[in-house]
């Protein structure tokens, strides 16, 4: 399981890599992207709303890396097993994730992502709680440029038990400018 604390240390390693890296003459915002999702999901009696700005710099054609923070809100009504009695329950997730993308060529994009997320729990059933949601991806997607899509695979689900998704697999949709 991971610590507030491990995130941290892992974040400022992470900085570092940026400001010891840069052996170029050019400016720093020359070699930095922002891009993110934006995610709206509808069904019957269920909402999903997410956002997750990033920014990655680029340290060559090939690899990049970056940080991204994620708010993701789902609220869904549900019904007792065997029972027609309903229940309301939802969901908000705040958190954040470090990203690095190698491209071995133009269309074929590698990442390995980890993220941390803090999910709070709302359910008619039970009382409010909340939780600290770790998460490692590995993914493939085809690169357009400034367009990747893919699927990514989390290594931890099967180990946890735990993720804010319903599969190990989910897909990937990147776009940086």
């Amino acid at each position: 399981m991971f610590s507030k604390n491990k995130f941290l240390i892992t974040a400022l390693l992470f900085i570092s890599v940026f400001s010891f890296s840069q052996n170029t003459s050019e400016p720093f915002m020359n070699h930095v992207r922002f891009g993110g999702t934006f995610n709206l999901g509808f069904g019957n009696n269920y909402t999903t709303i997410g956002i997750s700005p990033s920014a990655i710099y680029d340290f060559n054609h090939q690899f990049s890396a970056g940080v991204s923070f994620s708010y993701l809100y789902s609220k869904g009504k549900y019904y007792y097993p065997n029972s027609n009695k309903r229940f309301e329950a939802s969901s908000s997730m705040l958190g954040g994730s470090l990203i690095a993308l190698y491209n071995p060529f133009n269309a074929f994009q590698l990442s390995a992502e980890f993220e941390q997320m803090n999910v709070n729990y709302k359910d008619d059933r039970f009382p409010e709680s909340s939780e600290w949601v770790p998460a490692i991806y590995l993914g493939l997607a085809y690169n357009t440029g400034n367009i990747a899509f893919g699927m990514r695979y989390n290594v931890l689900f099967y180990s946890t038990n735990r993720s804010i998704y319903s599969s190990a697999f989910t897909p990937v949709f990147r776009v940086y400018f």
